[in-house]
């Protein structure tokens, strides 16, 4: 009964939304196992006629594994072997849609993919409902602009705690998000945690368990740590890609999806043109080094920051000027991490921003955020220069096992600071 309720006052909350082109009002949505809507017409027609076939991957770390996204792809290369499937890895673990709207062009649609999986649902968990809608559509419109016969499906994956919803029979937060999205542009998706829930109920499985595959019961373990599936998991995942995409096959058409894109947008700023621009020697100033592409931190992340550079004294500054609304940095944090000021149009934040946190045992992917909600039509200059001060090392204490005398090695010394790219929601002016 609360399932249908939601139902019905969701969708005259978007049709209301739609017919005044107000910012959608949120409400939880029914969890089914799938949604064909208006299908995956374009790729299963070239599957079924024989490829080439491209099929993307944007997501986080649940995506990166060589999971649900190494098997989906090898369920399709056995169910069509005229066709030759590959695989466009673009996920980056510990990442959401407010990074993946940046990312999408060189990460994905550069290679001209048929199939675009988008998989943020658990790591855009705890962001608000329009944060999720800005950066999802902006997906989706980059998509279609691009490449209007690209086929675009939602996949939503299971962490623990999403359960509570879904026995209710309704999505998680997120993923509602992103089904009121789905529903606006007619994109399928796939309900993944669903039937993660379902076992669990019938006992036939456990969400979290330290080890093993199985447990003294006999029941499947679904992951170590409650979100990152292990390989059952994983097959869990692909079998609902499947059920779906064999399902969606009967009566596939191609469709063209750019007329979408003449009607009302779903939320009134979505983030079609972010993108990233990369840093070039001129914004540096100080003892900035290229990173070699061939080895170390170059080798590990170039692929998605492009050319890396490194700083390591306080007073190395990076400086750009930019017309638009909203700008972050693309960039790693780390054990050596150092922290950095920031100034934008004149006006220095308070306090210096640390690139490193209380997951920073290892070097990762990140993004600063340096500035939001600017005059869209003015131009601005940033700076963003190396603290003298190292950051507080302590957040990361409780991961090690002897921290008092850990966090005195060299591995958690320095004031180090890589950057890429400049994720702008607007154009680059100029050094």
């Amino acid at each position: 009964m609360r399932q249908l309720a939601f139902y019905g006052m969701t969708m005259a909350l978007l049709l209301a939304a739609g017919a005044m082109g107000a910012q959608p009002e949120f409400a939880l949505q029914p969890a089914v196992p799938f949604q064909q809507r208006e299908g995956l017409g374009n790729v299963l027609t070239r599957l079924e006629n024989g490829g080439p076939v491209k099929v993307a991957y944007l997501g986080g770390s649940i995506t990166a594994a060589a999971g649900w996204r190494v098997k989906t792809r090898q369920w399709l290369a056995d169910h069509y072997p005229q066709a030759q499937v590959e695989e466009i890895h673009a996920a980056i673990g510990g990442t959401g849609s407010d990074l993946g709207v940046y990312r999408v062009q060189k990460d994905a649609l550069a290679f001209e993919p048929d199939l675009l999986f988008v998989e943020f649902s658990v790591n855009d968990g705890g962001a608000a409902p329009e944060a999720i809608w800005r950066g999802m559509e902006g997906i989706v419109r980059q998509t279609w602009a691009a490449l209007p016969e690209c086929d675009i499906c939602f996949v939503y994956t299971f962490r623990t705690g999403y359960e509570k919803d879904l026995r209710e029979g309704l999505c998680p937060s997120a993923a509602s998000a992103d089904e009121m999205l789905a529903a606006h542009y007619g994109i399928p998706s796939i309900n993944m945690a669903l039937p993660v829930v379902e076992m669990e109920r019938a006992g036939k499985l456990v969400f979290q368990a330290p080890e093993g595959s199985q447990d003294a019961e006999g029941r499947i373990i679904f992951s170590h740590d409650g979100v990152h599936p292990i390989d059952a998991g994983h097959q869990i995942y692909t079998e609902a890609v499947a059920e779906a995409l064999t399902a969606w096959k009967a009566g596939a058409k191609p469709v063209n999806h750019a007329s979408k894109l003449d009607g009302p947008s779903f939320v009134e700023d979505p983030w079609q043109q972010a993108k990233i621009v990369p840093v070039t020697e001129a914004m540096l100033h100080g003892s900035w080094q290229q990173l070699p592409a061939d080895s170390g931190k170059g080798k590990a992340f170039g692929k998605r920051l492009g050319t890396i550079w490194e700083a390591t004294q306080p007073g190395d500054r990076l400086t750009f000027r930019f017309r638009g609304s909203r700008v972050a940095l693309y960039d790693l944090v780390g054990p050596d991490g150092g922290q950095v000021t920031i100034t934008v149009d004149g006006v220095k934040r308070d306090k210096p921003v640390p690139r490193f946190d209380s997951y920073c045992t290892y070097h990762r992917i990140s993004n600063l955020k340096i500035a939001s909600d600017l005059d869209p039509s003015a131009e601005h200059e940033v700076t963003v220069e190396i603290h003298p001060d190292q950051p507080d090392r302590t957040p990361v204490a409780f991961r090690l096992k002897d921290p008092e005398a850990e966090l005195k090695t060299d591995k958690y010394q320095g004031t180090r600071v890589w950057v890429g790219g400049l994720l702008l929601l607007g154009e680059w002016t100029g050094p």
